[in-house]
């Protein structure tokens, strides 16, 4: 199914009509619009209301779409179009009332199907996160993916891109939603974890292969991200962060809501907390993702999703910090060199598997 394109005509000229008129739609969200309003209005109507004095010649466009040659785009760009008149467009996005035309797929299009019939969950957070969200962005992911979650985020930097680096950590499955062409990594600085991404899941977005980037398509590429996930979790987050926009379209679809506390005294912690303060359920680690979604019947983190792809020396070292030998000093009580330890306690630290704490002891990331 890879590079095959499947969207029907209709579609694909909503789709390019959205990237069309994405200057005018910029202006119109700038100018307070509601977004929702405007993705819901019918092609004429969007023309009429959008395009001004260039809307006679956007009609005529319009009426020109040629959409073989949208096809041929798509699969030269290695793209997979699913539109939503197909049988297999996510039953969740139909919950939508301004559902995306088309999915623009890179990667494993013929996984999509699967991971979103899976619990997937959402992670989404702060671009300039701490190391502790990245940390825990990071940590839960990993943990998910190890029992077999779909991690839904949106590849930005920061609390995103840990949230799907944790996923690949434990060879699990992880969908990336792009705010641009699914073909093209933004930010820039992500292109390998781009790559990663769309090499074992599957990269997504609404937009057709070319379409620039615009600030009113990151709120739009939230409301996929909300809509595809059963679950949104939120690491990190000031009182306007962008996060707390698709906390909030996560609950307008009636999904559930959950957020990594912080101190109550950092500004990324504001929105988080805020939300617990409100309702949202209060995740300490994967375990509480995994009761969150399934209850009793929750099952439980696989004990070696910290370890997951490591040397068999550094997991052993991780393993024996695991259980209690946390500082420097126990480590090497036994007859391991310093130097070995340190360096070891180094390399787990760079892979996000540990982190130094107070005394100089270390603790396992989940």
């Amino acid at each position: 199914m890879t590079g095959a394109s499947t969207g029907c005509a209709d579609c694909l000229r909503r789709a390019w009509l959205i990237a069309r008129l994405s200057g005018h739609i910029e202006r119109a969200w700038a100018a307070r619009r509601p977004l929702p309003a405007v993705l819901s209005l019918a092609d004429d109507e969007l023309i009429a209301a959008l395009a001004g004095e260039q809307r006679r010649r956007i009609a005529r466009e319009y009426d020109r779409f040629d959409a073989a040659l949208a096809r041929e785009r798509c699969v030269d760009c290695g793209l997979t179009a699913i539109c939503r008149c197909a049988p297999h467009y996510p039953q969740r996005l139909r919950d939508l009332p301004d559902a995306p035309a088309v999915l623009h797929l890179l990667g494993r299009a013929d996984r999509f199907e699967q991971l979103i019939e899976a619990d997937g969950v959402a992670i989404v957070g702060a671009r300039r996160a701490t190391p502790y969200g990245i940390e825990q962005a990071r940590g839960i992911a990993r943990g998910l993916a190890a029992a077999g979650i779909t991690v839904v985020s949106g590849m930005a930097l920061g609390i995103d891109a840990a949230a799907h680096t944790g996923a690949l950590e434990a060879s699990g499955s992880t969908l990336a939603v792009l705010a641009g062409g699914a073909e093209r990594a933004y930010p820039a600085s992500k292109r390998r974890l781009h790559e990663r991404i769309a090499a074992s899941g599957v990269v997504v977005s609404e937009m057709p292969p070319g379409t620039p980037i615009r600030r009113w398509a990151f709120p739009a590429r939230n409301r996929t991200i909300a809509a595809l996930a059963r679950l949104t979790v939120v690491v990190e987050a000031g009182e306007r962060s962008g996060s707390l926009i698709t906390a909030t379209l996560a609950l307008d679809l009636g999904r559930d809501v959950a957020a990594v506390p912080g101190l109550v005294t950092a500004p990324l912690a504001a929105g988080t907390n805020g939300l617990i303060a409100e309702g949202a359920r209060l995740i300490r680690g994967p375990q509480d993702v995994l009761e969150l979604l399934f209850g009793a019947d929750a099952p439980r983190v696989p004990g070696n999703a910290v370890a997951s792809g490591l040397p068999a020396d550094l997991r052993a070292l991780l393993e024996r910090v695991g259980s209690g030998q946390d500082t420097v000093a126990a480590l090497t009580a036994d007859g391991l060199p310093v130097d070995a330890a340190l360096a070891g306690l180094a390399q787990l630290e760079l892979r996000g598997k540990v982190r130094r704490t107070t005394g100089g002891r270390y603790a396992c990331l989940s």
